[in-house]
């Protein structure tokens, strides 16, 4: 499969959001405006993989359809976030949220932060042994973490003595 990553724009807003709301449920997922909060602020970067639609000549460059999408936030102490990150259903296991998790490890290191974090479900058995495979490791549970009672672990990943991530 195809498929560029680019950085998020405004625009982006809705398809991301739309995503978000497929790929967690109620409670877990994001409401719109949370989630352009959280693009918006001072420090975050979203980060889009994308395929790319061809150039038709009438229509000029088209936008492509969006496969999956993270956003990242710095914390205080340069410290990286992980907001979200989201891969559409017909397209999980094809490398895509692999591909976004080296990138932003990779901007999180030109960026100089330390560590990033991030939460999951604890019910989540596929995305926790993929942050596992991506040098992730459970440094707490949160009991009734997410407005649905459910509980998360929270990851962890030390930049500074973890090797860089092809």
């Amino acid at each position: 499969m195809e498929y560029t990553l680019r950085d998020g724009r405004s625009s982006d807003l809705d398809s991301l959001w739309r995503i978000d709301q497929a790929c967690f449920p109620p409670g877990i997922s994001y409401s719109r405006l949370e989630l352009a909060v959280y693009m918006r602020r001072p420090g975050a970067f979203t980060l889009i993989a994308e395929q790319p639609r061809p150039k038709l000549k009438s229509f000029g460059e088209q936008p492509g359809t969006i496969l999956g999408f993270l956003v990242m936030q710095e914390e205080s102490n340069k410290v990286g976030h992980i907001v979200t990150i989201d891969v559409v259903g017909n397209v999980r296991r094809a490398g895509i949220g692999s591909r976004l998790m080296m990138a932003a490890d990779a901007r999180s290191r030109v960026s100089n932060f330390s560590s990033i974090y991030l939460e999951a479900m604890v019910t989540n058995l596929s995305a926790i042994e993929f942050y596992k495979r991506h040098g992730y490791s459970i440094l707490r549970t949160e009991l009734a973490y997410y407005s649905d009672g459910t509980d998360a672990h929270i990851f962890s990943k030390d930049l500074l003595s973890s090797p860089v991530t092809q």
